[in-house]
């Protein structure tokens, strides 16, 4: 019998019911009044009863409209408390965030502040530098660094921040194998790869017209760490590519040498990964916003 009756059937009625008058409930739901009339008949017709008396100047329940009314009143305010209780729920920064991100200090920071603003809300946080497509799924946020295009994956992406790059040797390497002017001289000379060193992937470049460049170097310095990268170019392993200001104390104090080529490193970005939904929780919303602000205003 349920599926034979709408809801909306329902609360037609119940308006009809409170008003006795087909116009009054129509404008008492801002609907024609056809349309009010028309839930009413489907709704009898359903049920196979009549629900009121109607005559030229006055209509009326019937004792089975009665009956109707006083059944089903609290099973629709129940069903619209509940409603009401999701909808209040899915706007409130309440209940389980899934995140996967870099173990970097400085998001941790993030994270915990979050946190901290919202104590209703629980946190459940694995960490990866740089995941694999695989490891997305489960999670309501994925953070991750990317220099370059972000292949299709069906996700939502979203900038976080953006960070200019820069390559860099230590004066020590630059004795010993020398000053590469292009972009075919480095391509020759010791390197350290980060964050998509498991995959081998080379260097990426922007050039003069936009496009994308990519580079395949030498390395036998493989790591996923930003800091290890770091403490390898300073001692001499190779040419880094390293986010500008993370490595321009060093620049300036001597210890890094800045490397100009005719192309420069793509930025470093950290984007958010979340699926593409219409109505995103507002646990998502509020912390990718808590994310932007702190960021604008952070080293990495």
């Amino acid at each position: 019998m349920l599926e034979q009756v709408e809801t909306q059937w329902l609360q037609t009625f119940h308006a009809v019911y409170l008003c006795q008058s087909f116009k009054q409930a129509s404008e008492m739901l801002t609907v024609p009044t056809s349309n009010v009339s028309r839930h009413i008949v489907l709704l009898e017709s359903a049920i196979n009863t009549r629900l009121f008396e109607r005559t030229t100047r006055r209509m009326t329940p019937t004792e089975a409209g009665h009956q109707l009314y006083g059944s089903t009143l609290p099973l629709l305010t129940a069903l619209n408390d509940a409603l009401e209780d999701v909808r209040d729920h899915a706007k409130s920064v309440t209940g389980q965030l899934k995140l996967l991100m870099p173990d970097l200090p400085v998001l941790a920071e993030m994270v915990v502040s979050f946190c901290e603003k919202h104590p209703q809300l629980s946190l459940c946080c694995e960490t990866s530098l740089s995941p694999k497509e695989d490891l997305l799924d489960g999670f309501d946020i994925v953070l991750s660094f990317h220099r370059g295009a972000l292949a299709d994956s069906g996700w939502v992406a979203k900038e976080v921040f953006r960070k200019p790059s820069c390559i860099v040797g230590s004066p020590a390497l630059i004795a010993r194998v020398g000053q590469p002017k292009t972009l075919q001289e480095i391509q020759q000379l010791p390197c350290i790869t980060t964050l998509t060193a498991l995959n081998g992937s080379p260097w990426i470049f922007k050039t003069a017209d936009g496009k994308q460049q990519t580079l395949p170097v030498k390395s036998a310095f493989k790591v996923n760490s930003g800091t290890l990268a770091s403490r390898a170019a300073l001692a001499g392993f190779g040419f880094a590519i390293l986010a500008q200001e993370a490595c321009q104390e060093a620049i300036e104090a001597g210890r890094l040498v800045l490397i100009e080529l005719e192309a420069e490193p793509e930025d470093l970005v950290l984007h958010a990964i979340y699926a593409g939904r219409k109505h995103l929780p507002q646990k998502i919303r509020a912390f990718l916003t808590h994310l932007e602000n702190q960021m604008s205003s952070s080293e990495l």
